[in-house]
């Protein structure tokens, strides 16, 4: 049996990069680039594994995990995100998906993620290194900004800053560590 992945990813360039080393390894691909194609697609094409972006223009791929889990509860989940933090690593494997990875991401650390049985998965191993102080802070903006429930307001004086400043400080991508992979 062939495997089957569906690429759900808005950045149409990325997808069909995705889509050409995900066909070389062996996986017959489809792709979309919303979340209403993604479901329908899901339906249509039955996939084995699913690549899900996190950010879908205006929607959340946060929001597909638990319709996708329950129209396909086999399927091999994972979740791509640009904007990696913990808050939102713990978030998506607690909602189904079965792994997370920041992008870029390399064809080999993507096959190891979709060949992996679910559950057996999970967030990379934390290494002995320490994050960088920048890192530290994007990590618990999130966090505190998750217990807000995405209130950038009541984040922002709950960590005793200005609004804009916040706002300025998750436009930003986290600065690179260790642990973000290279395509």
């Amino acid at each position: 049996m062939t495997a089957k992945l569906l690429i759900i990813e808005d950045d149409t360039a990325l997808a069909s990069v995705l889509v050409r080393r995900m066909t070389k390894q062996g996986f017959e691909c489809q792709q979309c680039h919303d979340a209403t194609q993604g479901l329908l697609l899901a339906r249509q094409f039955r996939p084995t594994h699913v690549l899900l972006d996190m950010k879908l223009e205006q929607d959340n791929g946060l929001k597909l995990i638990s319709p996708l889990r329950q129209l396909l509860p086999k399927v091999v989940m994972v979740l791509l995100t640009g904007y990696a933090s913990i808050a939102t690593a713990v978030e998506a494997i607690r909602l189904g998906a079965d792994n997370y990875l920041a992008k870029p991401v390399d064809t080999q650390t993507l096959l190891n993620a979709l060949s992996v049985a679910p559950l057996e998965t999970g967030i990379e191993p934390l290494t002995e290194e320490p994050l960088s102080p920048k890192r530290l802070e994007w990590e618990h903006i999130q966090q505190v900004l998750t217990a807000n429930n995405g209130n950038i307001s009541a984040t922002a004086r709950q960590l005793g800053m200005h609004r804009r400043t916040l706002q300025r400080k998750l436009l930003k991508k986290p600065t690179a560590d260790h642990r973000e992979l290279q395509a």
